[in-house]
C-alpha cells in the first residue's frame, strides 16, 4: 500500500519558523486539500515533502519507506511527484519532448491515462509545437501532465488552478479524476475554494505555520478560527 505519512514535520530558515509539528496521512487513492492564508507555509510544506528543501525536524514516509531529506530526483523515482504554481516546462522544445523527458525523469514507464490526458486538454495535435508558444492555459496543463507523466503513486499539486481562466478550471477536475483512476493519491494546495469544496472530501488548514484544522470542507470552513484566519475576524464580529 502506497500511502504518504507525515510525522511532526517542521521547517525553519535560521530563526524563522515556517511551520512546525505537521502530521497527517494521505491514504492510497486518497484526495486531500491543503488551504490557508498567504504565508501559512503551504508551498514550503510541498517542497519539504518532495525533497526540494530539507526538513528541520520530523519524518516523511512513502509506502512505509522513510524518504525524509532524500533529493527530489530520488523521491520522484520512488513514486512521489509535485507540480508547480507557475508554468514549469522545457520552453524551447516541443510538447512531445517535454512529455518524453518527464517519463524518463520518473523512470517508471508511461502511466495509464497519459494519452487520455493529452487528448482531453487538446495537447495531442500540438505535440510538435514548441511549448512556450502554447497559450498560457495549455502551458499550465502541460506542466501538470508532465508531473503525471513521471508515473507517481503520490502527486502533490501546488495551486493547479492559479492563472487559469474560470472557464479553464474544470480541466483541473478532469486532470485529478484521471490521476486517481490511474491509482495515484493527490494532495492539492489551492486558493480556489470552489475547487476545494467540490473536489476534496477532506482538507487541512495551515495558519502561521501550524495545523489549525483537519476535516470535511463543511466542518472546517464553518469554524470561527478558520474564518478568522482567512478574514481576520469571525462572522459574528463581521
Amino acid at each position: 500500500m502506497t500511502e504518504l505519512r507525515v510525522e511532526s514535520l517542521a521547517k525553519r530558515f535560521g530563526g524563522l519558523r515556517v511551520f512546525q509539528d505537521i502530521s497527517f496521512i494521505l491514504p492510497q487513492g486518497g484526495l486531500l486539500g491543503v488551504i490557508g492564508p498567504n504565508g501559512a507555509g503551504k508551498t514550503t510544506l510541498i517542497n519539504v515533502i518532495s525533497g526540494r528543501q530539507p526538513a528541520s525536524a520530523g519524518r516523511v514516509f512513502l509506502g512505509g519507506r522513510d524518504i525524509t531529506n532524500k533529493p527530489a530526483h530520488a523521491v520522484s523515482r520512488l513514486g512521489l511527484a509535485r507540480s508547480f504554481q507557475q508554468t514549469n516546462t522545457f520552453k524551447t522544445v516541443p510538447v512531445g519532448e517535454n512529455i518524453a523527458r518527464a517519463i524518463r525523469f520518473g523512470g517508471r514507464g508511461t502511466p495509464a491515462g497519459l494519452d487520455r490526458m493529452l487528448d482531453e486538454f487538446g495537447l495531442t495535435p500540438r505535440l510538435t509545437e514548441i511549448s512556450d508558444k502554447l497559450p498560457y492555459g495549455l502551458q499550465k496543463m502541460l506542466g501538470l501532465v508532465m508531473a503525471f507523466a513521471t508515473g507517481p503513486a503520490i502527486l502533490l499539486l501546488d495551486e493547479p488552478a492559479a492563472g487559469l481562466e474560470r472557464a479553464e478550471r474544470h480541466n483541473v477536475d478532469t486532470f485529478v479524476d484521471i490521476v486517481r483512476q490511474a491509482g495515484a493519491s493527490v494532495l492539492i494546495v489551492e486558493h480556489d475554494m470552489d475547487l476545494i469544496r467540490r473536489m476534496c472530501p477532506r482538507i487541512l488548514v495551515l495558519d502561521a505555520g501550524v495545523l489549525l484544522a483537519d476535516g470535511s470542507p463543511a466542518e472546517v470552513l464553518a469554524r470561527p478560527d478558520v474564518i478568522a484566519a482567512y478574514l481576520g475576524e469571525t462572522e459574528d464580529a463581521a
